[in-house]
């Protein structure tokens, strides 16, 4: 059977797109063998928007733009070599200079994959180096706490779930640590607190799949390395 069809099965079956089903890009792509499927927003659940604006199904997703969604909102889109899977209440902005291959978290949560070379993520917390990844975050900037009590400091969740990465926490720099991953090994707690003794903290896989790294890898013409191994538990 056609690996691409068998997929397309297999996220249907475990209800990773939602109760509406496959958007029609995806769909489309997965069950002809598209290799990769064309860049944009290939699907907008809820309050999808670019640069402020309402974002539809099809919209193309620039360098320099910022991606925002809303309250149950989520959004599945391509740029380059790259997919995302941004989920609800989540802010993320792309450099406009291609030699920075940068992107910055504002605030939310996001599952994305990336093809080859070198890419900077900033997140409230550090600043992260990574070749040939995926990783999975979800950052809560510093908020200000309640009836005028000191502010909560700002926490990041960041899972390598597979590939290299340089780690440096904003914090505290020295702590700066450059590791690489096969299956989700090295799950972390990003604190933002100088008086913490680490920064970094080991945490479990949470809020994020293989079926959903598949899916991505998928759309841009690869698969991931765990792909077609069994027993995987995440």
């Amino acid at each position: 059977m056609n690996p691409r069809r068998t997929l397309l099965k297999w996220l249907a079956a475990a209800g990773v797109f939602g109760p509406a089903g496959i958007a029609g890009l995806i769909s489309e792509a997965l069950a002809s063998g598209v290799n990769p499927v064309p860049p944009g927003l290939h699907k907008a659940t809820g309050d999808v928007r670019i640069n402020g604006k309402p974002a539809r199904t099809g919209t193309l997703i620039q360098l320099g733009d910022t991606v925002t969604t809303g309250p149950g909102a989520e959004a599945i889109y391509v740029i380059g070599q790259d997919a995302y899977l941004q989920r609800d209440n989540s802010a993320v902005s792309f450099a406009a200079d291609t030699t920075k291959q940068l992107l910055r978290i504002i605030t939310g949560k996001m599952l994305a994959v990336f093809g080859k070379g070198e890419r900077r993520i900033t997140v409230s917390t550090a600043t992260i180096g990574i070749r040939g990844t995926a990783c999975y975050i979800e950052d809560a900037p510093e908020k200000v706490g309640a009836g005028g009590t000191a502010p909560i400091k700002a926490q990041t969740y960041f899972c390598l779930c597979y590939g290299s990465a340089d780690l440096e926490p904003k914090a505290n720099p020295a702590q700066r640590e450059t590791y690489s991953t096969v299956h989700h090994d090295h799950p972390l707690l990003i604190h933002d607190d100088p008086d913490m003794a680490k920064c970094m903290a080991p945490a479990t896989v949470m809020n994020h799949s293989d079926l959903e790294l598949t899916m991505l890898e998928n759309l841009v013409g690869r698969w991931p390395p765990f792909y077609g191994q069994v027993g995987s538990k995440y």
